[in-house]
């Protein structure tokens, strides 16, 4: 094992890093108010304002793509000779010109461009979060990288939290609901400035990491010729690629103007779509899963628990993604409360604030204390967490009242964890069955007992991300890096499987439909017991 992996824990570049995971939430959230915007101004349906989010995750997986496939016709493995802390750099400054972009698009009233930009931000980001989360982990002993890499989402959720609050006040002068007149009356002056210090910001952090003494460069890998040549995994990747654009072409072609369709083959068309290139995905990297194993050529495909935690990725961020969007349908329902859309906000801020909660919880463990005042603040710390998204709602103007007993969720929330020991094998499949119980029971029951379990999905998500990145690249080596690429390209997951639930949502009713988070959490689960016994095998213990 890499001897870097087995140093005390670095805290000063630990906390110059954590920055870099807040502005990944603050901007990332920031959409929530981007899209009304966007549909209003300049006058989208709800399909093409969508758009946003599917450019936004969409880049994540183009860039890693672009960057494994790049980097292996070349021989090189770019962000192991550039360093962590060099791509890290080099990132923040790619998504300073996507947001200069954006300004260019705004003032001169261009949605494609507008989109462009948007993409280019998250390119960056593409490339930021390739090398921080296995820096997170080289900056201490690899057993624990998954408390740190909780730390860097505790400090990612609260971007996610208060990003669409600062934005919203920033543009609208409130924080409370915005109207469609409010969208309408907008200055774009405002939102030039907005994102001219967004782009000024990232170019503040990279001058901020860039000279930090505290930060090592992070250099793990400066060559590939002692790697395996993983042609096989490219080829694997651009099939999955060339599968998708297949598959999504109708989607997009089923929206043009004039066609001669009626509604029912152009809604046909666009579920079996979507339908496509998620079984598309799944086939090529269980495939590929099958092949690596018998076969030379696939790199860092090679290793089984890299290949099934890609799936992992793809269908965690997908579950998240999903719940967080489908929820706000799911209120208007008569039998989940026939809430208005102006008294939606607080729910669908306690379902990313459930996220909050439950890595709060996780970032304990990074904490330089001793073990007990740990076990303290294992219960103290996401009961505050609930306590700031309470209170983030009841400032902004919203009733909170039916959200009061969501705390005997957070309290099975703090059990769970304290039961899975911070191990991340165990931590997945408790948290992964607990997942699965909470839509189920969301199924099954309505009123506020449903929308609790729907809600508490967030807290079963919260701190899945770590253990899977850890136990993804646990004993990879010298194809950390390129490891990372692979389950960075997975946030695909984000792009694919909330826009599916949405379409079976208009098939079985939105009710129905969170079958989809059943099946992801029941991965995630399996997932836990498969990386644990693959683990074992090649002498390596969580």
């Amino acid at each position: 094992m890499n001897p870097m992996m087995k140093q005390e824990t670095n805290y000063g570049a630990l906390s110059t890093l954590t920055t870099v995971f807040f502005f990944w939430g603050f901007i990332a959230a920031g959409n929530s108010v981007f899209i009304p915007f966007c549909k209003s101004y300049f006058n989208l349906d709800q399909f093409q304002s969508q758009l946003i989010d599917f450019a936004f995750y969409g880049a994540y997986y183009v860039g890693a793509l672009f960057l494994f496939v790049f980097g292996t016709s070349k021989g090189k493995d770019f962000v192991g000779e550039w360093g962590y802390k060099r791509s890290i750099v080099i990132g923040l400054l790619i998504s300073a010109l996507g947001a200069m972009a954006m300004i260019f698009s705004v003032y001169f009233n261009h949605f494609v461009g507008m989109l462009i930009g948007l993409f280019i931000v998250a390119l960056g980001f593409s490339l930021q979060q390739t090398a921080a989360n296995p820096f997170m982990i080289i900056l201490g002993d690899e057993k624990t990288g998954s408390s740190r890499i909780n730390l860097g989402g505790a400090v990612n959720s609260l971007g996610t939290t208060i990003g669409p609050l600062i934005i919203s006040l920033a543009l609208f002068g409130t924080t409370a609901s915005i109207s469609d007149e409010m969208i309408a009356s907008l200055s774009l002056s405002k939102v030039i400035l907005l994102y001219a210090f967004v782009g000024l910001l990232f170019v503040g952090i990279a001058m901020l990491f860039g000279f930090s003494k505290k930060v090592p460069e992070g250099k793990i890998v400066t060559e590939t010729t002692n790697q395996e040549p993983p042609q096989k995994a490219v080829s694997s990747l651009l099939i999955m690629t060339g599968i998708l654009v297949f598959c999504f072409a109708p989607v997009f072609y089923s929206y043009k103007e004039n066609l001669a369709w009626n509604e029912e083959k152009k809604e046909m068309f666009r579920m079996w779509g979507w339908l496509s290139g998620l079984a598309g995905v799944i086939v090529v990297i269980l495939v590929s899963y099958l092949k690596a194993k018998k076969e030379e050529g696939w790199g860092a495909m090679k290793y089984p628990q890299l290949t099934l935690g890609m799936l992992a990725i793809f269908v965690y961020v997908g579950v998240e993604v999903a719940i967080g969007s489908n929820l706000g349908e799911l209120l208007k329902e008569e039998a989940f409360g026939g809430y208005e859309k102006s008294e939606i906000a607080p729910f669908i801020s306690m379902f990313w604030g459930s996220l909050m909660i439950g890595r709060w919880t996780g970032a304990v463990s990074a904490l330089n204390l001793s073990e007990k005042a740990k076990n303290i603040l294992r219960f103290i710390v996401p009961l505050l967490a609930f306590a700031i998204v309470l209170s983030f709602s009841k400032i902004t103007g919203y009733q909170i009242k039916d959200l009061y007993w969501y705390i005997l969720c957070v309290l099975v929330q703090i059990f769970a964890y304290h039961i899975s020991k911070e191990k991340p094998s165990r931590t997945l499949i408790i948290f992964g069955f607990l997942g699965m119980l909470s839509m189920v029971v969301g199924l099954v029951t309505s009123g506020m007992i449903g929308i609790y379990a729907f809600l508490s999905g967030g807290l079963f998500c919260s701190i899945m991300w770590p253990s899977i990145f850890s136990l993804s690249l646990a004993g990879l080596g010298k194809y950390q890096t390129q490891g990372s690429a692979l389950l960075i390209m997975m946030i695909l997951g984000g792009a694919i499987i909330p826009p599916l639930q949405g379409k079976l949502a208009d098939v079985i009713g939105i009710h129905q439909s969170f079958i989809v988070p059943v099946i992801c959490f029941l991965y995630i689960a399996f997932f836990g017991f498969f990386a644990k016994d693959v683990l074992k095998k090649q002498g390596i213990s969580f």
